[in-house]
């Protein structure tokens, strides 16, 4: 038995949503179309909840996640930032200063990866502009940190 939802969608006796097209529909082949990828949008929808309960890979640290997020050229200035600030230590603590990046905000100690790249992300996005990828620019944070002389 089908329940009509519309003119175009109707739920069968399993409640599954399924495309029905009255004999107009012919004629608009748009209306059919995006019938079509509704449908498609609901399904892949429910089947990533389902790929988030539990199964999906986390990340094992910072070097993970910037290779994952940044181009080559940032990956690499982001990997000799996390080195010398802290030698990859996410647990590194200098004074007030802690993580990965030495970060003056206590939030950092302790904090997972995840949370300390991020932080980072938004702090040189901030800092020092993004590129033309909307990635922050580590390269400009590391050349700051040597005209400075801390690196």
């Amino acid at each position: 038995m089908l329940t009509t939802r519309s003119n175009y969608e109707t739920l069968d006796r399993y409640d599954m949503l399924s495309c029905k097209s009255p004999s107009r529909a012919h004629r608009k082949p748009l209306v059919r179309l995006a019938c079509g990828v509704a449908i498609a949008l609901v399904g892949s929808l429910c089947l990533a909840s389902e790929a988030s309960s539990g199964d999906v890979k986390q990340h094992k640290d910072v070097m993970q996640l910037a290779d994952k997020q940044l181009t080559e050229k940032q990956e690499y200035c982001h990997d000799l930032i996390t080195f010398k600030e802290s030698s990859n230590r996410k647990d590194a603590i200098n004074g007030s200063h802690y993580g990965y990046y030495q970060g003056r905000s206590v939030s950092l100690k302790g904090a997972p990866d995840d949370y300390q790249f991020y932080w980072y992300w938004s702090y040189v996005a901030h800092r020092y502009g993004i590129t033309q990828y909307d990635e922050p620019n580590y390269c400009k944070a590391l050349h700051h940190l040597r005209v400075k002389g801390w690196q």
